[in-house]
């Protein structure tokens, strides 16, 4: 019996008997695939002589830009409005707080599942006055079928290993004992896929007065990984 100050010990590592020896495996799967969603970041910017006209040249601007990302429909899964500021700049020389113009930012994010739309409104909306798109971002929904497939391929991928240990034995796998992801006893923070590590492009508003041409962007792949540890118990070998 532990005393009140004594630290719990962690479970001793099952370990498998003679009449039920076990195998510890690890099952790990790698997938590509292709996105399903990519998202934009759009920055609406203003600039005014005083904090009213600033504000009403962004809001002009920031109408303009949402309508704009509206009017491609269903090809527009998402649309929020993130960080909107009014800031005030002062003159750099003489005394006293003079304000010399008013700068206005409004952050917008737009996420779309046509890539065909992506192009042609990535184009539009950087031929915009003062604003500025950042993007795209490539990744999969959370409830993609594709982590579930990678799940599943890491399982298989254990088991087979399992069953070529048994057959290096001249036996086979009887049971079951345990399936769990990595790091499933010790809970750590969830890293990030490699998948989510995205590229990111700048455009900037264009000065023709001719339509920018649609840009051609293509999606990047990206990168699923499942693992899980496995243990089995098998038929005594004949040694």
């Amino acid at each position: 019996m532990t005393s009140p100050t004594e630290e719990p010990q962690p479970p001793a590592v099952p370990y498998g008997t003679p009449d039920a020896p076990r195998i510890a495996v690890r099952g790990e799967a790698h997938l590509e695939v292709d996105p399903e969603i990519a998202r934009i970041g759009i920055t609406v910017t203003a600039r005014g002589r005083d904090r009213r006209s600033a504000l009403d040249d962004l809001t002009r601007r920031n109408t303009t830009v949402l309508d704009l990302v509206k009017s491609y429909g269903d090809a527009v899964e998402r649309l929020e409005t993130g960080a909107f500021s009014i800031t005030p700049e002062l003159t750099k020389h003489g005394r006293g707080e003079r304000v010399r113009t008013y700068h206005g930012i409004v952050h917008i994010t737009a996420e779309l599942t046509d890539f065909t739309a992506l192009g042609e409104l990535t184009s539009r909306l950087a031929d915009l006055d003062l604003t500025r798109v950042d993007g795209p971002w490539w990744a999969l929904r959370p409830d993609s079928p594709a982590h579930g497939e990678a799940r599943q391929q890491a399982v298989r991928e254990a088991v087979q290993r399992a069953r070529e240990y048994a057959e290096a034995l001249g036996t086979t796998l009887s049971a079951l004992v345990e399936l769990a992801d990595i790091g499933a006893e010790s809970p750590q923070p969830y890293p990030s896929a490699s998948g989510g590590r995205m590229r990111s492009v700048a455009y900037s508003a264009a000065a023709e007065d001719t339509a920018a041409a649609p840009l051609d962007l293509e999606p990047q792949r990206q990168h699923v990984h499942a693992q899980v540890n496995a243990r089995f118990t098998m038929v005594p070998p004949r040694l």
